[in-house]
């Protein structure tokens, strides 16, 4: 199993997903989380469970070129707890990543409005985002923690809080200011795509190292956080 678990009790599970598997609905034939995750619960269910499909309620994701921490629920009562969680203050997800360029000023919060088209999230003009049908306001704001230069062009590490959770937004947003990520086919560049060649970057640049929420039973607040493993976050470890 790819998946490394961080965290299991009777209610939720914490996991690492590393970059290049889905969340769910991978390919046939291709791994994904979710399947890898719904094994291991039946495998290791206790008599009275044997032969019944496990429950396991998705509640974010990440893409599949992505890594980072996740929590799934095991009951849908926890699900139904850590959804209502999801648009407040105590469901908080932060990210590392890498960009090309160094961002003006150091630290930034972003406003668009995205909408979902053709499997790309669009960024929408302001003027426009009342008429376009299914248009969301995503925002998050981030800090450079480091900027170092590489083969004659300034690559920088990001912190980023995400304060909305749409679909592909850290990638689109930060594209749309100019700071696309390393390794992203998707909304790269062109400076960016050819640096992420050289540099051999064959994931998104882009790490969820921290997630923290409250308990769906206890209320307690819980807190996870991982290192990034794609190789090219080590330009800024060293």
């Amino acid at each position: 199993m790819r998946t490394k678990i961080l965290y299991e009790d009777k209610h939720i599970i914490v996991v690492y997903k590393p970059a290049g598997i889905a969340v769910q609905s991978g390919r046939i034939g291709q791994a994904d989380v979710e399947s890898e995750l719904k094994n291991y619960l039946a495998a290791n269910s206790d008599g009275s469970q044997r032969g019944k499909q496990p429950y396991l309620g998705v509640i974010h994701r990440l893409d599949q070129p992505v890594e980072g921490v996740l929590v799934f629920a095991k009951t849908p009562q926890a699900a139904a707890a850590l959804n209502r969680q999801l648009a407040g203050e105590n469901f908080c997800k932060d990210y590392f990543a890498i960009v090309c360029g160094k961002p003006e000023p150091a630290k930034q919060e972003l406003v668009d409005y995205i909408k979902k088209e053709g499997g790309l999230a669009k960024i929408c003009p302001p003027s426009a985002k009342i008429a376009a049908e299914g248009a969301k306001k995503a925002a998050l704001s981030f800090e450079v923690l480091s900027a170092k230069e590489v083969e004659q062009e300034e690559i920088s590490m990001l912190a980023i809080r995400l304060k909305t959770g749409r679909f592909h937004q850290i990638r689109a947003q930060l594209s749309h200011a100019g700071y696309s990520l390393l390794g992203d086919a998707k909304y790269g560049s062109e400076k960016s795509r050819a640096l992420s060649g050289s540099l051999q970057v064959r994931n998104v640049a882009l790490c969820a190292v921290h997630l923290s929420f409250l308990h769906p039973v206890s209320g307690k607040k819980m807190e996870y956080s991982v290192s990034p493993e794609q190789p090219i976050f080590a330009f800024f470890c060293e």
